[in-house]
């Protein structure tokens, strides 16, 4: 007989739910002979910004490239100087701190709360505590929970820090607690955002793809500038900047699926609810539903193995015909790329690297399907 399998991500299943959109998007941008910006651009920075309840959403080529735009503004702006201190959860995925790095500013790891894997109130103070060259904070809203509430929020303000939001992973989260220029949408919290659109994304494109969202209109500018060689007009380059430009046929495959976003969430919640409702090893500790989330978006549905069993556990699981992943099995302060920052002692991060494992939960995976793998998981016997 043979077995069931479950595919962690099928991307040519998922975008089967928006095949015809995505052809009418790529023959519209083939006949309009315009290849590099244009209306496609446009229309998707607009549907993004209206989206985010946000000023200016710039389309980019990538969302490490949106990260770095943000940052490399700001030092371009006067509002950082080379070294500064940027506050970067230690559980992220290495683009975080990558952008960082590449804008000449200094990563300052913290431990994530182990419940909500994202950053901390008390965490951005006991940095901010004992080092006084910090003067931004990046929340990740890692696997969609939104790394926002009251105590963050009031922490940033007191400390004056500038506030980047690395949401690539949580198009369509809105937050209990309102931002700091009244929207409660991820990627509209703080000063800037950076989305990505890679294609595994909830909202993904047919390539590379990001973008930059905020409601500061000189950032807005910069931004642009630095994304298109530094210029300020043709042949006239203000900044010695980059090439990050978002390619329209990109545009116009993110514009296609972005009125399905809150559809999209929607469907992966309803995996999660099965996971929730079926899952009983008592060597596995399930995500955790945020109290500060009025919309979480699952882009990952992320469970703990605790007692070393993690790899036992993903073992069995393929045994069983199922797909895993780990998000992610070396954080960014023991990559040999950062061998050279301060060694701190980050304890949960270390954990969480040994512990976490990624269930299939896209629009690949049935809700039946999520039941049964939560059924196979109590199977488990180590």
């Amino acid at each position: 007989m043979k077995q069931v399998r479950f595919p962690f991500l099928d991307l040519s299943d998922v975008n089967r739910n928006y095949i015809e959109e995505l052809h009418n998007a790529a023959i519209r941008v083939i006949d309009s002979g315009r290849y590099i910006g244009g209306v496609e651009v446009k229309l998707f920075e607009e549907s993004l910004a209206t989206a985010c309840q946000a000023s200016h959403a710039i389309g980019v080529s990538t969302g490490l490239d949106a990260l770095r735009l943000i940052l490399s503004a700001w030092v371009e702006m006067g509002k950082l100087k080379k070294n500064d201190g940027v506050i970067v959860p230690a559980n992220t995925f290495i683009a975080s701190v990558l952008a960082i790095v590449h804008a000449g500013l200094r990563p300052v790891f913290v431990d994530p709360d182990p419940e909500t894997f994202c950053i901390s109130a008390s965490g951005i103070d006991q940095a901010c505590e004992t080092d006084s060259g910090i003067k931004a904070v990046m929340p990740v809203h890692l696997y969609g929970n939104v790394a926002w509430n009251q105590e963050i929020r009031r922490t940033i303000t007191d400390r004056e820090l500038l506030v980047i939001e690395d949401t690539a992973q949580a198009i369509g989260a809105v937050s209990t607690e309102q931002g700091l220029f009244g929207s409660a949408h991820a990627g509209a919290l703080g000063h800037a955002a950076a989305f990505s659109f890679y294609p595994t994304k909830n909202i993904g494109a047919l390539g590379d793809a990001g973008a930059i969202v905020t409601h500061d209109t000189e950032l807005a500018t910069t931004v642009r500038q630095l994304a298109n060689y530094g210029s300020d007009r043709r042949y006239h380059n203000i900044y010695a900047g980059f090439n990050c430009r978002l390619d329209p046929i990109q545009a116009a495959m993110i514009r296609a699926k972005l009125p399905d976003t809150l559809a999209a969430n929607s469907r992966r919640f309803a995996r999660v609810v099965a996971y929730e409702n079926e899952i009983r090893h008592p060597l596995v500790i399930r995500p955790r539903i945020s109290p500060n989330v009025t919309d979480q978006v699952w882009h990952q549905y992320v469970i703990r193995v605790v007692d070393n069993h993690r790899d036992e556990l993903q073992q069995h699981l393929a045994d069983n015909g199922v797909e895993t992943d780990i998000h992610y099995p070396i954080p960014p302060h023991r990559q040999p790329c950062f061998s050279y920052l301060p060694k701190q002692h980050l304890p949960i991060s270390d954990q969480l690297a040994s512990e976490v494992l990624s269930l299939p939960v896209s629009d690949t995976t049935s809700v039946a399907d999520a039941a049964e793998i939560a059924r196979i998981i109590n199977r488990f016997n180590p």
